[in-house]
């Protein structure tokens, strides 16, 4: 074998630098992550509450996502609605009764939801903030709030 010919006689093959292996192994593994990385972050859909505005800049109270998703970064997806403030909704649009699943309420907004139609039934009160998955909110004994929503009252201060 002459010289440069490659690690154990294979042709074409080089050995890398002492620890020069190291470094490659750090790229090649950054390489692989970043990507992962960047797309979890655009998968994220609900907005900061801070931010919450509707097409004409107005400030939202809430609003209300058709879907949710076992991964938070997957959340608020689907149609949506908002809700100005002061808002009472003894009957919510036919559309939306039972089909909310993620919401998010506005700064110094506070948002109160019924499961049946004339504010009755089971309430729950939502302060600023996200909720991503209303399946994890609870609804009485075994219940929870996901698809559930019926009638609303929203105010901001």
């Amino acid at each position: 074998m002459g010289r440069g010919s490659g690690v154990s006689g294979i042709k074409g093959c080089r050995r890398a630098a002492p620890g020069r292996e190291k470094e490659e192994g750090m790229w090649r593994y950054a390489a692989a992550v970043l990507p992962l990385i960047m797309v979890s972050g655009a998968l994220a859909l609900c907005p900061d509450p801070s931010v919450l505005r509707d097409v004409d800049g107005v400030r939202v109270c809430a609003r209300l996502y058709e879907d949710s998703d076992v991964l938070y970064e997957r959340c608020c997806g689907g149609g949506y609605f908002d809700i100005l403030s002061p808002s009472d909704v003894p009957s919510i649009e036919r559309f939306w009764n039972d089909r909310v699943s993620s919401l998010v309420v506005g700064p110094r907004c506070e948002l109160t939801v019924w499961n049946k139609y004339n504010k009755r039934g089971y309430r729950r009160k939502f302060r600023t903030g996200v909720q991503y998955r209303l399946e994890e909110v609870a609804k009485g004994l075994f219940g929870n709030w996901d698809d559930s929503i019926s009638s609303y009252y929203c105010k901001c201060f």
